[in-house]
């Protein structure tokens, strides 16, 4: 059964039906993925990989959504919580709060026209971390924050589509046996901010 979140439109997946629930007095939304899922097109040329599904909506032609990212542990490498943006599965993105292979917990994001660009940002000590997806004209901003104040600007691209673009929540666990990804504080706000570099 797909969850219902006030704020936010009807949900659905991307691709088949993933594992969510919804606690509604603590207002968080809990993806659990299967072991060996995620969202990749190899720079590298290996096999594209697209078996994880995302769970959220039709982006509309302006907006911010942003959400508090906790992953439960224990981690292993490259399991994320993550905001998503999909056309197809060549024009897609994600903003992960991802653990490396370093074994540290960081913001990472990829943005796929064809082949996937995939870009380390900062590495995050608390147990979580408030990630922002928005739509500006015709571009797309990433933001992430420590505190769902002060955002800093992680990155701002283009997807190579005229497609219908749908955002939302996704679990990942590319190596591990699974991956319990928690999102609370969960907004959806008609504009995008109006300074992307300081994320106001």
């Amino acid at each position: 059964m797909i969850p219902e979140i006030a704020g936010l439109p009807a949900l659905e997946w991307t691709s088949s039906a993933g594992h969510a629930s919804y606690d509604e007095a603590e207002a968080t939304l809990t993806l659990a993925a299967a072991s060996g899922v995620d969202w990749t097109n190899d720079s590298l040329g290996g096999e594209p990989q697209h078996g994880a599904t995302a769970l959220g909506f039709r982006a509309p032609a302006a907006f911010s959504l942003s959400a508090r990212v906790l992953v439960a542990s224990p981690r292993t490498t490259f399991d994320a919580g993550v905001l998503t943006l999909w056309a197809d599965s060549d024009h897609w993105a994600k903003l992960c709060f991802e653990y490396s292979p370093q074994g540290e917990a960081m913001v990472v994001s990829v943005v796929t026209n064809g082949y996937s660009d995939d870009s380390n940002g900062p590495v995050v000590t608390a147990p979580w971390v408030y990630l922002r997806v928005s739509r500006v004209g015709p571009a797309w901003a990433f933001h992430s924050s420590t505190d769902g104040r002060d955002w800093s600007l992680v990155r701002l691209f283009r997807l190579d589509t005229e497609k219908p673009v749908h955002v939302g929540f996704m679990s990942q666990a590319p190596m591990g046996d699974g991956c319990e990804a928690r999102f609370d504080a969960i907004e959806l706000k008609e504009e995008p901010p109006a300074e992307l570099r300081d994320g106001s």
